[in-house]
């Protein structure tokens, strides 16, 4: 199988701003929740650890280097780096894309992942991270999250300044192309970003190109247009509508017995089974998702979710299903989270358990070794 590709979710949030210092901290990144991370109850498996304790400083060039590597080495086409432009101000967590794009002997493809959205107080588990002297001043009277950097999407004039803060990694022969168009993938969607879209096609023709190829996070609440590419972002598209009596009844009876509120807990097999399914009857227009596991209790404690029963034997067959209907299909791409979401517990890099196991399953797969 080599002609769908998998690309990897990347998390840049492993190096210090100034903007998580004043939010969080001084020195704060991803780590510090992952480190804090508890068992909630029994046969928790909290926290994980990165093998031989690398806990990584992703504004160091040997460590992106090293990522790079290791996702080669192992099947891995490229990462999909999530983009936290906010407004023309507040560009943040640029800086491993900046390695990547400034030393071309990391050899990893790669593209932008555009989390478009306001960034809230409520993104962290660690006690304290309530306060936030910018989230205060934005929001006198808040009963809940609050905006900590607003997004602002603009207008005209705000679209060509973020196209052109972009170019230079378009330009990078590294970065995504498809069909002579850079692949830009867009979380958010809504009828203004149709219209920057638009625009940003003209300029990537004045540039050379044949437009973007714009690809948009499925949605099923939104009215996305015929011909607009789509992804399923998994496991929340798959796993988090389960509304069934079943599923509200175990996440209930574990709420009682482990005494507390709010955690929700999911299915491996199940999640992987409707992925599967829906995936043999899919559109021409939609991107498969994968994921490897997933708990964010790091990040939520017990308002988060677990996804229980996830194994890379599991795994390595299930990814195989979804690459062999990928490849029929002809779709270029298969979205996998996560290369490296820790905090999410949805993470391709080795831990001192399973270490490389993950990684090893996607290597059989795309040398035709399974």
């Amino acid at each position: 199988m080599t002609n769908t590709k998998i690309i990897a979710m990347y998390l840049p949030q492993f190096h210090c701003i100034p903007e998580n210092d004043e939010f969080w901290g001084k020195g704060f990144t991803d780590w510090v929740t992952v480190k804090k991370a508890r068992p909630l109850f029994k046969g928790h498996h909290q926290p994980v650890i990165p093998l031989n304790n690398n806990y990584y400083d992703l504004s160091v060039k040997e460590n992106v280097a090293w990522q790079a590597k290791l996702a080669r080495e192992h099947g891995i086409y490229g990462f999909g780096i999530y983009h936290y432009w906010f407004n023309n101000e507040q560009n943040i967590l640029t800086k491993p894309a900046e390695i990547i794009r400034d030393n071309e002997e990391i050899d990893i493809n790669y593209f932008f992942a555009w989390d478009n959205a306001n960034w809230k107080r409520s993104w962290s588990n660690v006690h304290g991270n309530a306060w936030s002297p910018m989230a205060d001043n934005v929001v006198k009277d808040h009963k809940g999250q609050a905006i900590l950097i607003p997004y602002i999407l603009g207008r005209e004039s705000d679209w060509e300044y973020h196209y052109k803060e972009l170019r230079s990694y378009f330009l990078d022969k590294r970065y995504i192309k498809k069909e002579n168009r850079p692949v830009f993938v867009i979380l958010q969607y809504s009828a203004e970003i149709a219209e920057m879209c638009a625009y940003w096609n003209c300029l990537a023709k004045k540039d050379g190109y044949d437009g973007m190829c714009f690809i948009f996070k499925y949605n099923q609440n939104l009215n996305f247009r015929e011909d607009d590419l789509i992804f399923n972002y998994e496991p929340i598209c798959h796993g988090w509508t389960d509304l069934s009596i079943s599923v509200r009844i175990r996440n209930k009876l574990h709420r009682i017995l482990r005494g507390h509120k709010g955690l929700k807990e999911y299915d491996y097999d199940t999640i992987w089974r409707k992925i599967l399914a829906e995936a043999r009857n899919s559109k021409a227009n939609i991107y498969h998702g994968a994921f490897v596991s997933y708990d964010d209790t790091p990040r939520r404690g017990y308002k988060g979710v677990l996804v229980n029963g996830s194994t890379p034997e599991k795994f390595k067959s299930y990814l195989f299903e979804l690459m062999r209907i990928s490849e029929v299909q002809g779709k270029d791409f298969i979205f996998l989270t996560a290369w490296n979401e820790w905090g999410e517990g949805a993470c391709l890099e080795p831990d001192n358990i399973l270490k490389y196991k993950y990684l090893e399953a996607i290597l059989e797969i795309v040398s035709h070794q399974y």
